[in-house]
C-alpha cells in the first residue's frame, strides 16, 4: 500500500462526513500513530483536540492489560475500556464508553483500517454492538476510498 500521507485532507474529511451523515454518532476522527497523528475529525466535535500522547497511549501495543485498569483518556474525556481486539486480525476493533459525564455515558468505538483508525462516539443512548457494527461496516467504505484514492497516484 503506498503511503497513507499521500491521501488529502479532504478525502478524510469526506469519510468523516460519511460516517456522521449515519445519525448514530456524534463525534468521529481519523487517526494514526505516526504524525501527523489526527488526520481528520468532525470541527464541532471534541475528537478534534485530541493530543498526540492520548493518540500514543490509544494506540500502543505494549502493556495494553494497562488500558483495562486505568481507562483511558479522548479528548480530556475518561474513557473505560470494554472490549479490546484492535490488534486482533479480521476483528481490529476497540470499544469504550465515556465514564461519569454530566450528560451521561456514550459509547466510542476505534476501528482499525490499514495504517489509519476510525474513532467515532454514539449519540446519546447508542448501544456499543450496533455502534461497533457500523463503524466496522464504514471501515470497508473507508477502505475502498483509500485504495479508489491512491489508485490515481
Amino acid at each position: 500500500m503506498q503511503c497513507i500521507g499521500d491521501i488529502s485532507d479532504e478525502v478524510w474529511q469526506d469519510c468523516i462526513s460519511l460516517f456522521l451523515q449515519t445519525e448514530m454518532c456524534c463525534d468521529a476522527a481519523i487517526i494514526t500513530n505516526s504524525p501527523p497523528w489526527l488526520l481528520a475529525s468532525y470541527p464541532e466535535g471534541n475528537f478534534s483536540q485530541m493530543t498526540r500522547e492520548e493518540i500514543e497511549t490509544l494506540l500502543t501495543k505494549e502493556d495494553r492489560e494497562k488500558l483495562f485498569l486505568q481507562g483511558i483518556i479522548l479528548a480530556g474525556t475518561k474513557c473505560l475500556l470494554i472490549r479490546d481486539n484492535l490488534y486482533t486480525e479480521g476483528n481490529n476493533t476497540m470499544d469504550l464508553r465515556t465514564k461519569g459525564q454530566s450528560r451521561g455515558s456514550q459509547a466510542v468505538t476505534v476501528v482499525q483500517i490499514e495504517s489509519v483508525y476510525l474513532v467515532v462516539m454514539g449519540q446519546k443512548g447508542t448501544e456499543g454492538g450496533p455502534l461497533n457494527l457500523k463503524a466496522f461496516e464504514m471501515a470497508g467504505y473507508i477502505r475502498e476510498a483509500i485504495f479508489q484514492n491512491m489508485a490515481h497516484f
